[in-house]
């Protein structure tokens, strides 16, 4: 088995949820391993007749370039879903349950399961399938999928490749075992296409979305003797480019690919609030710890965090808690 710590829970969470009306929900401003995640357990849950009631929920509307993976499974954010009492969350790919965004958390407070790999998830849900050895949600479901013969159609296939694939930064993070090429060898005999996913992800960008990363990259600044890099957008800059907020996913992975960056930063001021996402070339720097500092948490090379304040009297304590973390977990 790939998960045989999470059979018992997985089974038991079978059984909870038989015939149960469910919403599998993400966190706000999903990224590929939510959305598959979300996919995968619903079409699952749906085909196998444990819960033909199923759909899948987030505060907000599916990215650009993840749309084409969500095939014919029922999609809703806040506002296009029905109110209906008794249906019930389930939870993938959150470090927290505050993760689904106001409106999603205000209807659904109480999570009946969870599927996470997180390191900071504090397991909020009744049942709990947390697996933080996992390089991804999806390689968790997957996994669970294959221990126990669930049925597995191409669209479900291709959803989890999705997961797996961008949360490991294709198959580059420090996550990646031999697990991971395994199961996800199993997926291509489902269905799932690599190539066709590389493209749909990598091969679409707006002209927009390119004005927005020169922009931020205008913005880098080096700080503790080049061991931090960050970049830094405010809130004119999307109507400026005429982009999105989702358009500046995977912006902070360019602070971290600079050779003797050892944290990469992107920090965002929006309407009083300041969001951050950290990024590290390996598990030693803990910037889930770092982000825990404001309030974040997820995993130890890549968190992220969000706080109240202007950016301007925010950034001197940014950088003094960095420097204080690059001391105390410096490089191995």
């Amino acid at each position: 088995m790939y998960f045989p710590k999470l059979a018992a829970e997985f089974t038991r969470f079978l059984e909870a949820v038989r015939g149960q009306s469910l919403a599998v929900i993400g966190h706000m401003r999903p990224d590929g391993d939510c959305i598959g995640s979300q996919v995968a357990l619903c079409r699952v849950l749906r085909a196998s007749g444990v819960a033909p009631d199923t759909v899948c929920l987030n505060n907000d509307v599916v990215p650009r370039l993840l749309r084409n993976f969500i095939g014919d499974t029922p999609f809703h954010n806040h506002d296009t879903l029905a109110f209906e009492p008794a249906r019930q969350a389930v939870h993938v790919d959150c470090a927290e349950a505050n993760r689904t965004g106001m409106q999603v958390g205000q209807r659904f407070p109480k999570s009946l399961a969870m599927v996470d790999h997180h390191l900071s998830n504090p397991r909020f849900a009744e049942i709990n399938m947390l697996d933080t050895d996992a390089c991804a949600t999806a390689e968790i479901l997957a996994g669970l999928f294959l221990d126990h013969n669930l049925p597995i159609d191409a669209v479900t296939a291709q959803a989890l490749y999705l997961g797996i694939a961008t949360d490991t930064g294709q198959f580059r993070h420090s996550g990646v075992t031999g697990r991971t090429f395994e199961i996800t060898g199993r997926l291509l005999q489902f269905g799932a296409d690599p190539v066709e996913a590389g493209r749909l992800l990598y091969d679409r960008e707006t002209r927009s979305k390119m004005e927005l990363l020169q922009k931020f990259l205008a913005t880098l600044r080096y700080e503790h003797g080049g061991k931090l890099c960050y970049g830094v957008l405010n809130e004119d800059v999307y109507k400026e480019t005429k982009t999105l907020r989702e358009d500046s996913e995977g912006l902070v992975d360019y602070t971290r690919s600079i050779d003797g960056v050892e944290i990469g930063a992107f920090l965002e001021e929006r309407k009083g609030k300041i969001k951050g996402s950290l990024r590290a070339k390996t598990s030693a720097m803990r910037v889930d710890l770092l982000a825990g500092k404001f309030g974040g948490g997820g995993h130890a090379a890549a968190a992220g965090f969000n706080t109240d304040g202007k950016l301007a009297d925010f950034l001197p304590r940014f950088l003094t808690e960095v420097k204080a973390h690059l001391a105390k977990y410096p490089e191995s």
